[in-house]
């Protein structure tokens, strides 16, 4: 394919991808599977491998992440981001209605009604329509650049649609998780091992600032817009400019409404009270604007926030019931997990039988007895919580509860590790759940895969004494599962089929269903491009470990303790044997010069531009080699910030060149 024939292809393909995004982003629907949009963002992203010179600046494959940011760069606002005034009641709107009206002269007005959804508020500035900048809300008057996360973001547009639009303007909105994204980002941690995230606000918070932006895009950020500004906008009223934005391309909720008077705004507020909580993401309440944007400027702002707008707070729901017990669940990582069993109550649109205690230190905060009466919220409106004891309903006679000592389904006496919130079971291959757990994560989607098998299946084999680790899955006979209840022939020959399938997984599908502690899908992807195989996995020492990216003191002491463990040893041959895959099949990056050439690197430190397997690739791209430790034989230490001192004492007294990053970057110009 020739340059030209690249740049055709280029631009037909980045409209179409545009289009089907448009499509399901803001008109909800779909025409093709997402394998076959999938299809086309990889063969655009082939192209662009192939021709860099032609990758337009709003490509659909920014979308996609990988770019890491060590430092994000602060931005003054051109436009303060001000915060609003709150209200609580229907008194203190009628009072901020009464201030309007005098601040306007008697003159007639209108609002302007929106709902107040619980994210971040970021600044999108766009300049001929491209977006230039991502800016955090920060303190008002400047935030951080987090444009390359923010470009992952699929309901904000790289490019607007229509060509009426200013030369440069901004667009305010609201960064969140949706419920269902957010479960099951906690659904994942719980499932490594993790403390499950507490509320769905300060986790799109985090995840905005996080330093990799295909971690990002992995999560699944989703955008409302809700405010337009610039110098030729040429509304004259707020609602105005939110039709403009939704004719560009922009994602505005459908809840909003023009209310004539204080009255109107009233109704929509408890109109929505409970409309809300059936919403796809948090709300914390309603932002009312006064309409016209003249009027706007009369009123003006007192130092904090405008005297146009304001916002009323739902107040949270919370209601009184009783404790009749707590049980204790036991995960796949032995964590074991209190949950509150309750007299059924409805609670915020559902009735709520049970909410999670988190752990010992939170009933012992708590103060809990059993017969007591707590009161419980829905945190974020999504997941039950218990806040506090009801004291004026307790009854005497009544104990604080003793947090259990042993596992509740296996006897064991529990563990807890200093730094550590949990108890844990340590009978990881006599607990049944943790058995069962641990056969439930091997064989998951973004595991194994096999979906032939099932929860339900699992649980028959288990009992059966036929499936205690996921290896015993690969000695399965036909005869095995036809003991199942309502397994016949045809069943029994798919699971067979499931289960000889998944030998084909990559090493970093296994690495991750082999269930090790703290390791999740994206920590396993760095491990294996880092290690390459398990024997390198397996010999790491804690201090080689932390070497890779991703993996902290945590990950590392994980991963070490579980190679040390004979059982887990037994394991990994077994699957070795039954021909998994424990090597990575990546290849190695493609040579693109010889100026590194017969040179020999050693990477230590932090980088402010690379991750140290993005540099690694480079090094070997152009030649170069890579050593593991400090010897006579190197050429050059590459050295990067909170890099040991161990390692730059040794090169210095061996004679090796230590180079920085820009020294790096100098040296491949040759």
């Amino acid at each position: 394919m020739t340059e030209a024939q690249a740049a055709k292809e280029i631009l037909v393909l980045t409209e179409q991808i545009n289009y089907h995004n448009d499509l399901y982003y803001q008109k909800h629907k779909t025409e093709i599977s997402d394998y076959e949009f999938d299809l086309l963002l990889k063969k655009l992203q082939a192209l662009e491998e192939q021709f860099p010179a032609l990758k337009l600046n709003d490509s659909p494959t920014q979308r996609v992440g990988g770019a890491i940011t060590k430092n994000f760069q602060t931005i003054v606002h051109q436009y303060p981001m001000l915060s609003l005034s709150n209200t609580y009641s229907v008194q203190e709107l009628e009072d901020f209605d009464s201030r309007v009206a005098k601040g306007l002269d008697g003159e007639a007005y209108e609002y302007f009604c929106e709902l107040k959804f619980d994210g971040v508020s970021i600044s999108l500035i766009y300049e001929d329509g491209v977006l230039i900048r991502a800016v955090t809300r920060g303190d008002g008057v400047q935030g951080d650049d987090v444009t390359t996360n923010v470009r992952t973001i699929r309901s904000i547009p790289l490019r607007i649609k229509g060509s009426t639009f200013p030369n440069r303007f901004e667009v305010r909105g609201e960064i969140f998780l949706s419920k269902e994204i957010f479960l099951q980002l906690n659904k994942e941690r719980e499932d490594i091992g993790e403390e499950k995230y507490a509320n769905a606000r300060n986790t799109a918070s985090g995840t905005v600032k996080m330093q990799d932006s295909a971690e990002v895009a992995r999560r699944k950020l989703d955008c409302f817009v809700y405010y337009l500004l610039g110098e030729e906008i040429n509304s004259k009223t707020h609602e105005e400019s939110i039709h403009k934005l939704e004719s560009w391309g922009f994602q505005v909720s459908p809840t909003y409404s023009r209310c004539a008077n204080i009255k109107a705004v009233i109704e929509y507020i408890e109109n929505w009270e409970k409309k809300r909580l059936a919403l796809p993401l948090e709300t914390d309440g309603v932002v009312i604007k006064v309409n016209h944007l003249e009027q706007q400027q009369q009123l003006g702002f007192t130092a904090k926030s405008p005297r146009w707008a304001t916002s009323f707070k739902y107040k949270a729901e919370s209601v009184s019931t009783k404790l009749n017990a707590i049980t204790y669940q036991v995960g796949r990582t032995g964590a074991i997990t209190p949950v509150a069993e309750l007299e059924p109550v409805f609670l915020a649109g559902t009735t709520v039988k049970r909410a999670s205690l988190h752990n010992a230190n939170e009933i012992e905060r708590l103060g809990l007895c059993i017969g007591d009466y707590v009161f419980v919220e829905k945190g974020g409106e999504i997941i039950p919580k218990v806040t506090s004891v009801d004291l004026s309903k307790r009854t005497s006679g009544l104990s604080p509860v003793q947090y259990i000592t042993h596992c509740p389904e296996c006897g064991t006496l529990l563990v807890r590790e200093e730094g550590e919130a949990q108890h844990y079971c340590p009978n990881t291959l006599g607990c049944a759940p943790q058995i069962r757990g641990r056969v439930e994560h091997f064989i998951q989607r973004k595991a194994m895969d096999i979906d032939s098998l099932g929860e339900q299946t699992i649980k028959q084999l288990n009992e059966l004494g036929l499936v205690n680790s996921p290896a015993d899955l690969y000695d399965l006979k036909k005869e095995d599962l036809l003991k199942l209840d309502k397994v016949k022939e045809k069943s029994a020959q798919n699971m067979l089929g499931g289960i000889n399938a998944s030998k084909a997984a990559a090493f970093e599908s296994v690495l991750f269903g082999i269930g090790i502690r703290h390791v999740g899908k994206t920590v396993a992807e760095k491990i294996v491009r880092h290690f390459k195989n398990i024997d390198n996995i397996a010999n790491a020492s804690v201090e080689e470990l932390l070497k890779a990216p991703e993996v902290g003191e945590k990950i590392a002491q994980s991963i070490f303790n579980f190679f040390r463990d004979e059982r887990s040893k037994l394991e990994i041959q077994r699957l070795r044997q039954a021909g998994l895959a424990m090597e990575s099949s990546a290849k190695e990056p493609k040579k693109e010069s010889d100026i590194l050439n017969g040179k020999s690197f050693v990477i230590s430190g932090v980088f402010q531009n690379y991750e140290r397997d993005q540099l690694q690739d480079i090094i070997l791209k152009n030649g170069g080699r890579i050593l593991s430790s400090v010897s006579g034989k190197l050429d050059y230490l590459v050295a990067g910030d909170n890099m040991g001192p161990s390692k730059r004492e040794k090169a210095e007294k061996l004679g090796v060149k230590i180079i920085s990053e820009k020294e790096f970057e100098e040296l491949l110009k040759g």
